[in-house]
């Protein structure tokens, strides 16, 4: 979500320097930005750092060649990017470095209520309920909420209106994905013995 932020004299179009400098100095303004960045940020946000003439596509496209033997790589999730390191380096910063805290470690029925709301969203607690046969608490919906895995959907469109729970951008960053068309096929999925059909 764009923030509105207070307006500093920054040079975006940077004229006093020839294209394939200023090319580059776009290119490096996106990955501080990227870097800087948690979680992922959206063209709009990207666009602010360069000139008007620039796609931020082709700009992206461009830092990902120029990071291709880089242990990090540009990811697109949702509608924005980030930096990741590549899956090649996890051990070594499970060894190295201290990111216990960043660890998912879903419980397998919270790991089973996330992966319902992600084929079935927007999803109430009475389809959850459909689904595994038995009401689903509060605080597991909580539970995968404050960890802003999942987010409440429109109402329902019945008698006392419920909410509906949808997955959110930092779900689909801790699994990986770009967007929810990247979830595996559930068919896929049944005839690994992973899933009911």
């Amino acid at each position: 979500m764009t923030k509105a932020r207070p307006e500093v004299l920054f040079d975006r179009a940077l004229e006093d320097l020839p294209a394939g400098l200023r090319w580059r100095e776009w290119m490096r303004r996106i990955e501080a930005v990227l870097f800087a960045s948690g979680v992922p940020v959206p063209r709009e946000d990207l666009a602010r750092v360069v000139g008007q003439e620039a796609s931020v596509d082709l700009l992206i496209r461009d830092l990902a060649a120029d990071l291709a033997d880089r242990p990090y790589q540009v990811v697109r999730v949702g509608a924005g990017w980030l930096l990741r390191t590549r899956p090649a380096y996890a051990a070594a910063i499970r060894t190295a470095a201290d990111v216990a805290d960043q660890a998912l470690e879903l419980s397998p029925s919270d790991t089973a209520v996330l992966a319902a709301i992600a084929y079935h969203q927007p999803i109430s607690r009475g389809g959850l309920k459909e689904i595994f046969g038995e009401e689903i608490s509060r605080e597991r919906i909580g539970r995968l909420s404050a960890r802003g895995l999942i987010a409440t959907g429109p109402r329902e469109p019945r008698r006392g209106a419920p909410y509906t729970f949808v997955t959110t951008e930092t779900f689909l960053a801790a699994f990986g994905f770009e967007s929810l068309r990247d979830l595996p096929d559930r068919e896929q999925l049944a005839d690994a013995g992973l899933a009911n059909s």
